[in-house]
This record gives structure tokens, C-alpha cells and sequence, in this order.
């Protein structure tokens, strides 16, 4: 069994893989915002390990994991966590673009720098759950397809680096998929949100969980998920 470290797990996507990972046996360290949510994890995950850290501060990330136990061994770390404001580029203000920024891309390079050594070990995967906004931009979505351009491209690097090393990594592109933040996506958008027009988290889950689990001799690096219906 393997020990998987998942951010975004309170709901959505990293909720249905964490879900997948415990009916496995496999151990699990979830990452939580803060000590209120990690209380509602820990009472979700019974068997799971909950740790804080604030993807939002992405420089506090290291005193915050140096003051908590770690695994010892990562055999896959999963940055499925993310956060959107939609806006035009001649409205949307600084602050809204450093929080995208910081949550969907700054942070999932430090946490992976923090624990690349324990992947190291393990010979283990590095995933990210990225966005079909990831591969296209389109009107109001500048600042958070700017933040999965760059978690494209620090994927992108980070296999170049540690290929050698015996490290994967992959990049998950969905569409969109019914969670809390496609709802949140909705209300900004103005629009009515029908969960059943979308992809279900499960069918994304069961997309990570088939990357992680193909062969040693094989590596996904890219593979997009669109909706069906």
C-alpha cells in the first residue's frame, strides 16, 4: 500500500480520490487549510493523517510542515486544491491575481520542493490537477488560466529534472466537473449551474488514480478530461 499526500481533499476532486485511496487501505496525509478544516477532514478520513498548511501563504508552507510529522515516505503528492475569481483584465484588481497566483501555483511549487525529497525517496508522483483553462485562456479567466499556464509549465520542468530520479509526474487537464468550484464558477458567470451537464468528481478520480497506478514502465504526462454528455 502506498502513502499519498493530497491537498483539496474537503470536497470535489480530491475529495472522491481520497475517498477511492481509503477504501483501498492506502495511507493518507491530507492537507488542510486551517484547524477548523481539519477537524472536518480528520472526522471525514478517520484513518487518514491531517496537517495544516495555508495554501494561500505559500511562504509559510515550510515553518508550518517543520512544526508537524511527516510522512516518511510520499509515493504520490497530489495538488488538486485550487481557487478562481473570474474577471476582465481591465477589471480585475492585483490582489485578486496575487491569490490565484499564490494558491494555484506558488504554493504547489513549494509544497513540492518541501517534500520532494520524501517523493525522492519513494520513487514516487507528482500530480496536478490543472484545467482545461490550463491549455486555453478565454474571455475573464486571464489571472486563473495565467496561474494553470504556469502549473503547466512547473509540471513540465519538474519531470525534466526528476526523470532521472525515478519520479513522475502528471498533469490532469478536466473540463468542467461538477464540484463546489464549478459552482462558485457559475455564480460568477451568471449562469444557472446544472451538476448533471458535467463531469462527475469520480470519473476525474478515476483518471488520477489510473496515472498512479499504470506500470513502472510507463508514465502518463498529459491527459485531458472532457465532459461526456
Amino acid at each position: 500500500m502506498g502513502t499519498h499526500l493530497i491537498t483539496g481533499a474537503g470536497s470535489g476532486i480530491g475529495a472522491a480520490v481520497a475517498r477511492r485511496l481509503a477504501e483501498r487501505g492506502e495511507e493518507l496525509w491530507l492537507l488542510a487549510r486551517n484547524a477548523v478544516r481539519a477537524k472536518e477532514l480528520a472526522a471525514r478520513f478517520p484513518t487518514a493523517h491531517v496537517i495544516v498548511g495555508d495554501l494561500a501563504n505559500p511562504e509559510k508552507l515550510s515553518f508550518a510542515l517543520g512544526q508537524q510529522p511527516l510522512p516518511d515516505r510520499i509515493d504520490s503528492l497530489q495538488h488538486i486544491a485550487g481557487v478562481i475569481e473570474l474577471g476582465a483584465v481591465g477589471d480585475l484588481p492585483a490582489k485578486a491575481w496575487q491569490r490565484q497566483l499564490a494558491a494555484n501555483l506558488v504554493a504547489p511549487a513549494e509544497l513540492t520542493r518541501l517534500l520532494l525529497p520524501l517523493v525522492r525517496l519513494a520513487k514516487g508522483h507528482v500530480v496536478f490537477v490543472n484545467s482545461g483553462a490550463g491549455l486555453n485562456a478565454h474571455a475573464n479567466w486571464s489571472a486563473y488560466a495565467a496561474s494553470k499556464h504556469g502549473l503547466k509549465a512547473l509540471a513540465d520542468s519538474l519531470r525534466a529534472e526528476e526523470h532521472g530520479n525515478g519520479v513522475r509526474v502528471t498533469s490532469v487537464y478536466p473540463g468542467r466537473t461538477a464540484t463546489p468550484m464549478q459552482e462558485s464558477t457559475h455564480q460568477q458567470e451568471g449562469k444557472a449551474y446544472d451538476p448533471s451537464r458535467w463531469i462527475d468528481p469520480e470519473s476525474v478520480a478515476a483518471t488520477i488514480l489510473a496515472a498512479i497506478d499504470l506500470p513502472r514502465d510507463a508514465e502518463i504526462n498529459d491527459v485531458t478530461v472532457r465532459p461526456g454528455r
